[in-house]
């Protein structure tokens, strides 16, 4: 799990990302395309056009890092380029990182008295 600091933003690149791309290309798609300065200390997520890998990039204050994630079965999923820039929680991104549908998760068990 990556250590999110509670007042992150984590920003999603909606739309396809090039995966071949790494940290430095990543970080000028952060500029050019969303407007963020990537150094600022915001993650960002970007995922590719399978949708079952998706890459993170985060300047903590002493250097850049980058973390990948690759499902082995299904999609992360992920909001239409329409919805423009997308800003999620870190318990959304734990969610996410899980394979959890993060937009609306669901508990698998409701009590339906105390005690």
């Amino acid at each position: 799990m990556i250590p999110v600091p509670s007042q992150v933003r984590i920003w999603l690149a909606v739309g396809r990302t090039d995966m071949r791309r790494e940290m430095q290309g990543l970080a000028l798609q952060v500029q050019e395309t969303l407007g963020r300065d990537p150094h600022a200390g915001d993650i960002y997520v970007f995922r590719g056009r399978s949708g079952n890998l998706i890459k993170i990039i985060w300047h903590d204050g002493l250097g850049m890092s980058l973390y990948a994630k690759r499902l082995e079965k299904g999609r992360f999923l992920w909001p239409s380029p329409a919805d423009g820039t997308v800003s999620i929680s870190p318990a959304q991104l734990a969610y996410m990182l899980d394979g959890i549908d993060w937009r609306n998760p669901r508990h698998t068990f409701r009590p339906q008295r105390a005690g």
